[in-house]
């Protein structure tokens, strides 16, 4: 299957870093929905490092600022960072090293900027189709 924005997922590997059910484990079921192989890990994952390596698409939604360095992202890979942390200044920042991956990965979102406008889209979306209803 492919995803709209035209991505194949069907035998990519796909690590979730995140166990919620508001984000870890529905984010794991959208990708096994798309016939991705996903790992579901959390922070006390034995060799997190490794298994992280071996993913085409790493999702962290673990929340604790720079989780994801770079020596845990496979050259190439689509980091998806859904994490939401203030840095010691303040700045809003994500689970993922951004200055250090995102010259490995094939595509990566920021923070802020990346997931939390489109989560507020289709939060909106959803509403008007509920009102409709």
């Amino acid at each position: 299957m492919i995803l709209r924005s035209g991505f194949e997922i069907a035998g990519k590997r796909c690590v979730v870093i995140g166990r919620s059910n508001i984000v870890g484990k529905p984010t794991a079921m959208l990708l096994m929905a798309q016939n991705g192989t996903v790992t579901v890990c959390h922070s006390k994952t034995r060799d997190l490092r490794g298994i992280c390596r071996e993913a085409d698409i790493l999702v962290s939604a673990v929340g604790k600022m720079h989780t994801v360095t770079a020596d845990m992202v496979k050259p190439g890979a689509v980091i998806i960072d859904v994490g939401m942390n203030r840095n010691e200044a303040g700045k809003l920042c994500g689970d993922v090293d951004f200055d250090a991956c995102k010259e490995l990965a094939g595509g990566i979102t920021p923070v802020p900027g990346g997931v939390g406008p489109m989560t507020i889209a289709m939060l909106m979306a959803n509403c008007l189709r509920a009102a409709e209803a």
